[in-house]
């Protein structure tokens, strides 16, 4: 792909003269396409096997009929096309489905439909009993013509096109057949048609792309005693622990090695005492750079093991992207134009004011040799691809030019198309959605700052709506190694409890920083700090995973509930539901027929018992009103008799602060029996 440099404007304007006229005149309008995200600027996002629908608003001048086609094609090849249904109001809707990865494409063709237009007039004049003769030697021509455009219906439509000529009553019966108008709807007119101005993309990944559960840890805190650093060899042990709650995805932060210079303490702090790890996004040092590993936890060849363990544990490894150096990183040495100098020359270190980081150097790209760097962090992504990494989360994607995500991104995915990028950028949500469209597979949320039902469900409804729906899919983490909330510090284990529920059920990708999660750490650096109190950023850690409170047994049945349930496999159909409780958070997910339906309900008060009436629309869950129905509490395998849309929840945080009901549909037997589904 060729690079496009960083002062590239995005679009440009031309002073072309106007167009002539055209020589034909095409009828047909084709207006509002969806979807279509920034009038075709940037691809809808899919994964293999989903089916795309389209619609898009198609008229034209007068009375004539019209008809339009969905034409589709993957990267590279020839276009198909299936027949657009009209819905009303001048819309028409048509699908396909994704079957490969990569990208795809889709625009909408339209035409006049002069035989479907000839053959509603016809049915008018036959019902007033009019002379139709010349009407059907006009439809004869028309299924001629059509005939003539065929390949293997050639010979049935000429016969049509001779049985019209007769006129007769035999003929009158033939031109309303279902039969002609299926031919003639499969070998239509196109000669006059119109095309969307557009080509339309979509992106098509694998299912790992929108769901799973992913799990953080450091490998240097993996060791199986104290006063030991952990390495790839103990990560090993612990695949099976990690396995056993049920994640997909086993997230390392960054493993390269740590610079010395300015290297931080324990708690942040500026000046390291010795044996200070460092924090593992101060990336390099004199053993290497983005393309080595920390010596402490092992080699290469170590973590391609590691690699190949973890997928017999049904794991995948994603690896931590953060493009920043540290003073003794190589890339200073070799590259110091690729750094930004301040006026006194020395490099300008990273900042957020007040915050300093004098371990880290912000790349500077926009740099004169902005492509030497662009294609050397291209080429850190392809090196860890060679090794068997198919995960990145992406550190602070955007304090770096979208122009270079896009380039990189799509680039990496023309040729690994199964690639995920997860965009880490709490920042302005303009900005994290540009991001998406700028080809980040996913993105982390401000969920874990949505804490009351009125703010969840209004933040929820906006990811889950068109347009935001079609390219940004969230992955929702109550806690990361940044992000201890006010939350979490004071309401102890059942807080714990209803954020995991809270992410695993209203998203099908959502993940943990553990082992602080399951052992919910809870500690902070000094009162108004979301840091962590000894947080693992800047030391070694030793985390007792076995200990009897811990919250792994109820995170494996919660992730097991996700694996059951198709409804919380994907973003769609999440209804939210009242109650008269504002404590109490209700919500349904379901799939497209109906079959899976699950209710969930959660108390937000992690210190006091919680009980009111949940108010469902029985509509949206395809549920009687005037007949009772079984709900199965996954969480506790109790079972509930429940009638009607108003049904009481009690919810003790010390016991359980949220249920999961599936519901079961009643059928009865021929014996008369009851039994559900």
């Amino acid at each position: 792909m060729e690079l496009s440099g960083p002062h590239v404007a995005e679009e440009r304007t031309t002073s072309e003269s106007p167009q002539s006229l055209p020589s034909e005149t095409a009828r047909a309008v084709i207006e509002n396409v969806q979807p279509e995200i920034d009038c075709g600027r940037f691809a809808i996002k899919r994964v293999a096997g989903d089916v795309v629908s389209v619609e898009a608003d198609v008229f034209s001048d007068g009375h004539d009929r019209v008809a339009a086609e969905l034409l589709h094609r993957p990267e590279g090849q020839a276009w198909s096309g299936v027949r657009m249904d009209p819905i009303g109001n001048d819309r028409f809707r048509g699908s396909f489905r994704v079957e490969t990865l990569g990208r795809h494409f889709y625009t909408v063709r339209a035409w006049i439909d002069r035989f479907g237009t000839w053959a509603e007039d016809l049915q008018k004049r036959l019902r007033a009993r009019q002379n139709v003769e010349v009407d059907l030697h006009i439809g004869a021509s028309l299924v001629s013509q059509a005939a003539a455009r065929a390949d293997s219906d050639a010979s049935r439509l000429a016969a049509f096109a001779r049985s019209l000529e007769q006129a007769d009553d035999a003929a009158r019966s033939l031109a309303v057949s279902e039969e002609l108008a299926e031919l003639m709807k499969r070998h239509p007119d196109r000669a006059r048609g119109t095309t969307h101005a557009r080509e339309l993309a979509v992106v098509v990944d694998v299912e790992r792309a929108r769901f799973g559960a992913w799990y953080e840890m450091f490998p240097r805190s993996t060791a199986s005693a104290p006063g030991r650093i952990g390495s790839f060899r103990d990560c090993e042990r612990l695949l099976p622990y990690v396995a056993s709650m049920g994640f997909d995805v086993l997230y390392f932060p960054p493993i390269h090695p740590i610079g010395r210079v300015h290297r931080k303490g324990k708690n942040n702090t500026v000046q390291a005492s010795p044996g200070d790890p460092g924090s593992p996004w101060a990336v390099g040092g004199p053993e290497g750079g983005h393309k080595a590993v920390h010596p402490d936890l092992g080699t290469l060849e170590d973590f391609r093991r590691l690699l190949g363990r973890a997928r017999e544990q049904n794991l995948e490894i994603a690896l931590d992207l953060a493009f920043q150096c540290t003073p003794d990183h190589p890339y200073v040495r070799e590259h110091p134009d690729w750094f930004r100098r301040r006026p006194d020359g020395s490099i300008q270190y990273a900042e957020n004011p007040p915050k300093k980081y004098e371990d880290i150097y912000p790349l500077d790209f926009e740099t004169a040799d902005w492509r030497g760097l662009w294609e050397e962090l291209r080429s850190v992504v392809a090196f860890w691809i060679e090794q068997g990494v198919r995960i990145f989360r992406v550190d602070n994607p955007h304090t770096k030019p979208l122009a270079f995500w896009e380039w990189l991104i799509a680039d990496v995915k023309r040729t690994r198309p199964e690639t995920i990028f997860l965009a880490e950028a709490f920042t302005r949500p303009r900005m994290m959605y540009r991001l998406a469209k700028a080809g980040f597979t996913q993105s982390y949320t401000y969920f874990a700052w949505r804490r009351t039902p009125g703010e969840i469900a209004a933040y929820f409804r906006e990811l889950t709506s068109p347009p935001v729906c079609e390219y940004f899919r969230p992955n929702l983490w109550p806690n990361t190694p940044d992000i201890l909330t006010e939350e979490l510090q004071l309401g102890g284990r059942p807080v714990f409890l209803a954020r995991l529920i809270l992410a695993a059920m209203l998203g099908p990708s959502y993940g943990v920083y553990g082992p602080a999660f399951e052992t919910y750490e809870s500690r902070a650096r000094e009162p108004g700090s979301e840091e962590y109190l000894d947080s693992e950023k800047y030391e070694v850690r030793y985390w007792d995973r076995e200990r009897a409170d811990s919250l792994g047994e109820t995170i494996a049945r919660v992730n097991r509930i996700r694996r059951e349930n198709p409804a919380l496999q994907s973003h769609g159909h999440l209804s939210f539901h009242a109650t008269d409780n504002p404590q109490l958070l209700c919500f349904s997910k379901r799939t497209e027929d109906h079959g899976n339906v699950i209710v969930v309900c959660v108390s937000v008060d992690s210190h006091h018992r919680q009980s009111g009436w949940m108010d469902l629309d029985l509509d949206e869950l395809n549920l009687p009103a005037t007949e009772s129905f079984q709900v199965h509490e996954l969480l506790t395998d109790a079972r509930y008799l429940w009638h009607g849309r108003r049904n009481y929840v009690d919810l003790d945080p010390r016991v359980v602060p949220a249920h999961i009901f599936r519901v079961r549909r009643r059928l009865r037997t021929e014996r008369d029996f009851d039994y559900y589904l």
